[in-house]
């Protein structure tokens, strides 16, 4: 049997006449860039986020650097300021806030919840400190009260990136929706993925959002108006009526990714896998189902001679990239340790129950 890690095909095909009968609508009105499409779609996400603002922009890594980019704007940060941002997040958070001349701070992650370890944040705060970035890592909410308290303790600003978690819930309330402001990719491997790249920005805040909308659109508010030296990044409005078809069925998705999770959990029995320790469903939307092996690499090995297709968030540390070559020496065991064992399973809303079941059945041979 062959098990792919991700069919794109098979999520796509499920509302296929849906995205086609969308598609058809945008080409044939002759208007591709900053129409309606963009207009339902910005509401009807801010709507289901629970934000009174949406600005759709090109991608995820876009719509956190319109958020820091903007805050600088605003006169709220400057370059040199420092944001908290945990050490083993994609890299994409860490480049939004260097690419702004702002300082990452790295604060490792909770072995248990692959989450920013809350207990080690306060430490971190100095006088600089302007932003915690929280990274809904893999599906599951960052969020803490803890982080919350901290933010208004010290006058953070508190950041989401929500690129891996569109759905999940923090007591009754989306990621999204819990801090200052979040940048979403709507990348097409994601829960609520588009047909090409995407991403966008929820917040509260009106002023945020007007500079935010003008920075994407090459600094102006106004056509031959420049306020900012902006940059196009802009949602087209195929993609923009793709995915309001999508966000209709996400919960659906979600739930359909809950049930694959659960089976895993009550069936892989193999004592060399550590599994993912779920302790709220509402807190975790299974972006990806994530496992420990210290024999990572030969697990790989194992399954794929099995058909059964895997991947590695992430293979390299941020703080281990040439890029970041400043950090390079740096320890970080707890990161270090994830990215050294991390594996992730077969993981959608269309995989079936036989596909699962051999999954398990495969892993617990190893």
């Amino acid at each position: 049997m062959q098990v792919p890690f991700l069919s794109l095909k098979d999520v796509t095909n499920k509302y296929k006449d849906e995205i086609h009968e969308a598609a058809l609508r945008v080409i044939d009105s002759g208007w591709y860039l900053q129409g309606k499409e963009n207009e339902r779609f910005e509401s009807d996400y801010a709507n289901y986020i629970g934000t009174k603002y949406c600005v759709g922009c090109a991608n995820g890594l876009d719509a956190l650097v319109w958020i820091f980019r903007a805050y600088i704007e605003l006169g709220i940060m400057k370059p040199g300021d420092e944001v908290i941002v945990p050490a083993n997040t994609y890299i994409a958070t860490i480049l939004a806030i260097t690419e702004n001349g702002l300082v990452p701070i790295l604060v490792e992650p909770n072995i248990n919840t692959f989450q920013i370890d809350d207990n080690l944040i306060e430490e971190k705060i100095t006088s600089k400190t302007k932003a915690i970035t929280i990274v809904h890592l893999y599906g599951q909410c960052a969020y803490t009260d803890k982080i919350g308290d901290l933010c208004k303790k010290y006058n953070l600003k508190l950041i989401e990136d929500n690129a891996q978690a569109h759905g999940c819930i923090f007591n009754g309330k989306k990621t999204g929706s819990l801090g200052d402001a979040a940048g979403h990719s709507f990348y097409p491997g994601k829960n609520l993925g588009a047909l090409g790249d995407a991403g966008a920005v929820t917040t509260n805040d009106e002023a945020l959002e007007k500079a935010i909308r003008s920075l994407a659109n090459y600094g102006s508010a106004k056509k031959y108006v420049f306020q900012y030296t902006g940059r196009n990044s802009r949602l087209d409005e195929i993609q923009a009526a793709i995915l309001d078809i999508k966000l209709k069925h996400l919960d659906e998705d979600v739930l359909l990714r809950k049930e694959v999770a659960k089976q895993y959990i009550d069936g892989i029995k193999n004592p060399k896998i550590i599994l993912p320790k779920i302790t709220n469903w509402d807190q975790h939307v299974f972006h990806i189902f994530t496992v420990l092996c210290e024999q990572r690499d030969e697990l790989q090995k194992h399954l794929e001679s099995k058909g059964v297709g895997t991947n590695i968030h992430y293979p390299i540390p941020p703080h281990k990239q040439d890029c970041y070559r400043m950090w390079n020496r740096i320890s970080l065991p707890v990161t270090e340790k994830i990215h050294a064992q991390e594996l992730s399973l077969p993981m959608s809303p269309c995989l079936t129950n036989e596909q699962v079941q051999y999954v398990i059945k495969c892993i617990n041979q190893f």
